[in-house]
């Protein structure tokens, strides 16, 4: 399939950003692989009901039927599904300050020791990351700016001066321009996507032992989860981690499981 018409159609009909619109190309081309270009009616209703009682995530089975709803409008047959009702997760298998020293530890490079430092100390998210430049890294301020993050909103999340030395070390053996992104591949110099970032996580996490899986996004939970635990406020919290509502920032205060018996440790009376 020529993916190139039906991403113009999500820029100049549309008016998608970038990172949705590869988003949804790259579900297209996966639906099309088992239901075909143009689908019968119950070609299309088999696949959304095998998608909705699979054991996929939510937001798996949410992405791939919007992006099947957007393809079907594309082709002249628009439809909107049902959407099933989204589940309220309890965050939980994050990474202890101790486990995230480790995994920073046990980094073979400065290349990796900086990926690592930006996910655990900012809470970027693993697209945000990739799309990072030098001149967003804001050492004399100890910050990094993020461009067109999510919902395209800029933001600025902070960062210790220990982080900061870490990514000044980095780009001291890999010096780049102000332009350039902050991280590229090694053979090709070529802008990270999220997989290049999933995998580095992956090797680092292996090499330090670690049992449980590690992946951007926990260290995104497990930044949340360690400053509640450290008392942090509910506003400081959500600017860290720029979420556009404070009710997303409220569900990590109210669903990490620990939280609770670490409030319990600190204020139960001593008897014996």
């Amino acid at each position: 399939m020529d993916i190139k018409p039906f991403r113009q159609f999500l820029v100049a009909r549309k008016g998608l950003m970038p990172v949705t619109v590869k988003g949804y190309a790259e579900a297209v081309k996966r639906i099309t692989r088992v239901i075909g270009e143009h689908p019968s009616d119950e070609t299309i209703e088999s696949f959304v009901n095998v998608l909705y009682t699979s054991e996929k995530s939510y937001h798996h089975k949410l992405n791939t039927v919007l992006a099947l709803e957007k393809y079907l409008e594309f082709i002249g047959r628009s439809t909107r599904f049902g959407r099933q009702r989204k589940p309220k997760p309890i965050i939980k298998n994050t990474l202890t300050e101790g486990e995230v020293t480790k995994l920073i530890f046990n980094c073979k490079n400065e290349r990796e020791r900086a990926i690592v430092a930006l996910f655990a100390y900012s809470g970027i998210r693993n697209q945000e990351l990739c799309n990072l430049r030098v001149r967003d890294f804001l050492w004399s301020q100890n910050a990094i700016r993020v461009i067109q993050g999510k919902f395209a909103k800029d933001g600025i999340s902070e960062i210790p001066p220990e982080c900061s030395k870490i990514v000044l070390d980095y780009l001291n053996l890999y010096p780049r321009t102000a332009d350039d992104h902050l991280f590229t591949t090694l053979r090709r110099k070529a802008q990270m996507d999220t997989r290049d970032m999933r995998k580095i996580i992956k090797v680092v996490a292996k090499r330090a032992k670690m049992t449980k899986r590690v992946f951007p996004h926990l260290l995104r939970h497990s930044l949340a989860a360690n400053m509640i635990l450290r008392g942090v406020d509910v506003i400081s919290l959500k600017n860290q981690l720029r979420h556009a509502w404070l009710e997303t920032t409220l569900h990590y205060a109210n669903s990490i499981v620990f939280v609770e018996r670490n409030r319990y440790q600190k204020f139960a009376p001593s008897y014996v």
